[in-house]
């Protein structure tokens, strides 16, 4: 699997993650939901993903999106 594909199954996991605590803890939770969108959202237009650099850094393959 390649940095493209574990940025979206992580942010997945994130954001998914984040709605469930929200009902069930406490509905702060939906701010981190809101920073994976902002920052898949600014991502899209600079190129920059944090997530992607330290999959990069751990030795994972880039894909075409994050060389």
């Amino acid at each position: 699997m390649n940095i493209d594909r574990l940025v979206f199954a992580i942010a997945g996991i994130f954001v998914l993650s984040s709605v469930v605590l929200s009902l069930w803890h406490n509905p702060n939770w939906l701010w981190f939901t809101g920073f994976v969108g902002a920052n898949l959202f600014q991502a899209g237009f600079t190129g920059f993903c944090p997530l992607a650099k330290i999959l990069k850094a751990v030795g994972v393959v880039p894909g075409p999106a994050f060389k």
